[in-house]
């Protein structure tokens, strides 16, 4: 009985949140990224359009990353994650992924990242895909 008291609740989250904030970096490191907090969740926006939804950080909720992917290799791979499923709201029709971090066998962030580049392609402007592209 003693053990369980002595565990920490929120070791298990250690790990997705470090994935989490390694995702967020990147995706704030892409060209004219920026980011918001409506609904009090943490998303990622170019040319005032989300490319990223991030969640919240606070324990409140599982960690997760949803993207748009457009390209139907990649967005089968991502919907083969564990866990993973067309996001609400009647995005999943439009391509958008949710993709939890807390599964065992979630994606390391190295291919979150990737689906975030690709995601932000889906929405940015011809002119920052260029300037990335230029990097």
């Amino acid at each position: 009985m003693a053990a369980a008291k002595d565990q920490d609740p929120t070791k298990a989250l250690k790990g997705p949140l470090r994935v989490r904030g390694r995702v967020r970096a990147f995706a704030l490191g892409l060209p004219g990224a920026v980011e918001e907090f409506p609904w009090g969740e943490s998303v990622i926006k170019v040319n005032k359009k989300v490319f990223v939804f991030l969640g919240v950080d606070d324990g409140s909720h599982p960690p997760g990353v949803t993207v748009k992917l457009k390209d139907a290799a990649v967005h089968e791979h991502a919907m083969s994650c564990p866990g993973a499923e067309p996001a609400g709201y009647g995005l999943g029709k439009a391509g958008w992924v949710s993709i939890p971090l807390t599964e065992p066998g979630a994606p390391a962030a190295d291919l979150l990242c990737d689906w975030v580049e690709e995601s932000y392609r889906v929405i940015a402007p011809k002119r920052l895909i260029a300037e990335l592209d230029a990097d």
